[in-house]
């Protein structure tokens, strides 16, 4: 969806909660959090304030505190409802489906399909989201809403208030000082439609030989050129700008899908059989990870040299092997849809959200918001039978709570 939401967006749907009483339902660990979220503003060397927004120790220390204080107030559906975002129609939200999200207490939301209405519109339905959040503690604790607002063919949200985005190709013609400007600017519009979180830039780089016969991504010139050379430092502004305005970025779809010919969201069995994990198109990926990227999401694609016998998004070797380990990311792992894509239609829903989960990521995009319950009953029973799982979502609620303090939803003054 996000990722390959191109020019035909199905409608999607969305989130919004409500209190419950009750107890813990699991043990409550105290994790030294790595608040690589924390730092989003201050890593991207071409923020041109980045010192001054370095937090200092006891900053990031104050903002853990915050987290592991909220994560310890939270009811177990309370925990288990951060680990997803919902997906609703920005121009026509279901409010049977929000709903859903909002019983479920689904923690983010994500804006789809194409909505022409503006930023005060936009504000106004984010707000409306927004006012039935849950409260933990007497402390509300916002959604984080997304949306694909990278430009070109892919741009949800329009109007009044909204630049017209060119497409990746363009901006990788730009300057990076340029597009760090633009990008800036973009991200100022979205926060103040509400929105805080972009699933973007497009780090994928699409051979010049494949050009537009790779489906998700060239035929839409998504991708900011044809080599790492380019793609890195304009995927690297973009982020830069977005820190510099205080709105968390995505880089995706890792590992890539720039050698592939099959979109995953229209696509079954769709397979790179280029990529190793030596390859020169994850540069971008590794140099915006270093850079201090808060989020990364993760491709619906096989990668034959990395782990043929698993899709990457259920892929332990891709996630906690090669993005944890290799490239040291710490910040919050996203899915691609796992809700609508046909790559993942034979899949039963519950267990997309299961092996996501237990391969290493922390935040399910769910494109179809009837399939929540499902897959949070199925969280709730695993993480009742295996502490081993159970600690894992406890990381995994901690890193997107504090991706939450860093823009401002979670308080604890």
């Amino acid at each position: 969806m996000t990722s390959q939401q191109a020019p035909t967006h199905r409608s999607r749907r969305a989130p919004s909660r409500r209190p419950r009483g009750g107890k813990l339902l699991w043990p409550v660990p105290l994790l030294a959090l790595s608040l690589a979220t924390a730092s989003l503003g201050a890593t991207y060397p071409s923020h041109p304030s980045a010192a001054s927004h370095a937090p200092d120790a006891s900053a990031a220390a104050q903002a853990a505190s915050c987290v592991d204080k909220v994560y310890s107030a939270m009811t177990g559906p309370q925990r288990v409802g951060q680990l997803f975002m919902g997906s609703i129609t920005a121009s026509s939200p279901d409010q049977k489906r929000i709903q859903v999200l909002q019983q479920y207490h689904v923690g983010s939301v994500f804006l789809a399909g194409r909505s022409k209405a503006g930023t005060k519109a936009t504000k106004t339905l984010v707000d409306s989201l927004q006012a039935k959040v849950d409260t933990v503690s007497k402390h509300r604790v916002g959604l984080l809403v997304s949306t694909d607002q990278e430009g070109g063919q892919v741009q949800v949200l329009s109007g009044p208030g909204f630049s017209t985005i060119p497409s990746g190709l363009v901006q990788g013609s730009w300057s990076t000082s340029k597009l760090r400007a633009e990008a800036a600017t973009w991200a100022k519009q979205l926060k103040a439609a509400g929105v805080n979180l972009n699933l973007a830039p497009v780090a994928d780089v699409v051979p010049l030989s494949l050009g537009r016969n790779n489906a998700p991504i060239g035929r839409y010139d998504r991708e900011y050129g044809h080599t790492a050379a380019t793609v890195t430092p304009h995927s690297n502004a973009f982020a830069a700008g977005f820190a510099q305005s205080n709105v968390l970025a995505t880089l995706k779809h890792f590992p890539g899908l720039g050698n592939v010919r099959g979109n995953t969201d229209t696509t079954a069995n769709v397979v790179d059989t280029v990529t190793t994990t030596k390859s020169s198109s994850l540069t971008p990926f590794s140099s915006g990870i270093k850079a201090g990227a808060p989020f990364v999401m993760i491709s619906l694609a096989t990668y034959n040299k990395i782990d043929p016998k698993h899709r990457a998004v259920f892929s332990s070797t891709v996630i906690q092997g090669l993005l944890r380990k290799t490239m040291g990311f710490q910040g919050v792992v996203v899915s691609d849809d796992l809700g609508n894509a046909v790559a993942v239609k034979t899949v039963p829903p519950a267990d997309r959200a299961l092996n996501f989960l237990s391969a290493g990521g922390d935040l399910v995009l769910a494109g179809e918001p009837n399939q929540v319950p499902a897959m949070t009953k199925a969280v709730t029973a695993r993480m009742a039978q295996s502490a081993a799982f159970r600690a894992q979502m406890d990381q995994s609620v901690h890193r997107v709570l504090a991706a939450k303090q860093k823009v401002g939803l979670l308080t604890c003054g």
